[in-house]
């Protein structure tokens, strides 16, 4: 029996209906392609962000850069549209002169410049003051000589030495005033220490060595530590209310962290790593029962005398934020406004929270309108 005959029509339809198919099944394929590309295209993107972050473009402080890329050249200088030097209706200003002068050369009139009759006798109807100001040549350097003397007694024939003064311990050394100087070239503007012995020579006449002005720094360090630092961390210790902060830094051939304890106007920095006796070592906090403004380090935590009030450069929302096992109010930004205090309260009335030893409590609560020292 012959099989019925497919018309061209039903053809086509079946073929449409295929197609269908197959583009229904591309659309889907393109469709998921499209997601894939779209999560790598962002993934890619947040590779470059990561790849390209430094302490400039990121959170990251600027010891966490690469020391073999150059950062970008930046400057906050902006261009303010006027032209170099004075400007149009400002008064003007000029070098001021001296009221007593060094030295004074007149320089006289001798011949009259027309008839050429002499001017010895003639009145003086003017005077024209004009200075040079000069540095002089570096003053050969004071030495001062102490001669002790031994005196031998007659009666006993022992020698007794006069008193070796104080400061001069070795036969030659330089005065005080040298290692200031020098201190300064160094320290305070960080010359080399190849120029700032040249620097030495020539501007004081202190001919001194390299390997004097290479010891300079660390002398130097140990005068502050013996006899500044003391008094810094008393008044920090004094302070009401301290900014302490740790940031990763080069030390000593390798990267620790410096740890800060800072006012307005007093910081006492030190490194070491992030335990809580590399913390307690700036001898600042230990003890310390006013308020100290920080982030949410927990190797702060067994500070327990101190208020803690969380930095609002690291929670600039008003929020409530679970810290560890605490609850922190906070509100504002780095500059100012509200900032909440933890109270850690040690002894039976502790809830066995385990932060330091024995057992402890945790109150929140609000320190008030105060503003808080920018990190």
């Amino acid at each position: 029996m012959a099989e019925p005959s497919v018309s061209a029509g039903e053809r086509d339809a079946e073929l449409v209906i295929e197609l269908r198919a197959v583009i229904a099944a591309q659309a889907t394929q393109i469709e998921a392609l499209t997601g894939q590309v779209a999560e790598q295209r962002a993934r890619i993107a947040e590779l470059e962000r990561q790849l390209g972050a430094d302490s400039s473009n990121s959170s990251w402080p600027p010891s966490s850069d690469s020391p073999y890329r150059k950062p970008a050249k930046r400057s906050s200088r902006r261009a303010s549209g006027r032209k170099p030097g004075k400007q149009a209706g400002e008064p003007g200003t000029t070098m001021p002169l001296v009221d007593n002068p060094d030295e004074i050369i007149i320089r006289d009139a001798t011949r009259c410049e027309q008839c050429g009759a002499d001017l010895a006798d003639a009145p003086i109807s003017q005077v024209e003051r004009r200075q040079v100001t000069d540095v002089r040549p570096p003053p050969p350097p004071r030495v001062t000589e102490y001669q002790i003397l031994t005196r031998t007694c007659p009666c006993c024939t022992a020698a007794s030495a006069g008193s070796s003064p104080a400061g001069v311990p070795a036969r030659a050394q330089y005065g005080p005033g040298v290692l200031a100087r020098a201190a300064e070239l160094l320290c305070a503007h960080y010359l080399p220490v190849g120029r700032a012995t040249a620097l030495m020579t020539s501007l004081l006449g202190v001919p001194v060595s390299t390997g004097f002005m290479g010891g300079v720094r660390a002398r130097a360090a140990r005068l502050l530590e013996a006899t500044f630092m003391p008094r810094v961390r008393e008044l920090l210790r004094s302070a009401g209310v301290l900014h302490v902060d740790e940031t990763p830094g080069r030390a000593a051939g390798g990267l620790e962290y410096v740890h800060i304890a800072a006012t307005e106007f007093l910081t006492a920095m030190h490194t070491g790593g992030r335990t809580t006796a590399d913390i307690d070592a700036g001898e600042v906090l230990p003890g310390y029962t006013g308020t100290i403004v920080r982030d949410g380090y927990a190797g702060y935590t067994h500070l327990i005398d101190a208020h803690h009030a969380w930095c609002g450069a690291h929670y600039p929302d008003l929020r409530i934020i679970p810290a560890l096992v605490w609850f922190v109010l906070v509100a504002g930004g780095a500059r100012g406004g509200e900032v909440g205090i933890i109270t850690v309260t040690r002894g039976r009335r502790g809830a066995g929270l385990g932060v330091g030893s024995g057992r402890v409590g945790c109150s929140a609560g609000w320190f008030g309108s105060a503003l808080v020292p920018s990190v």
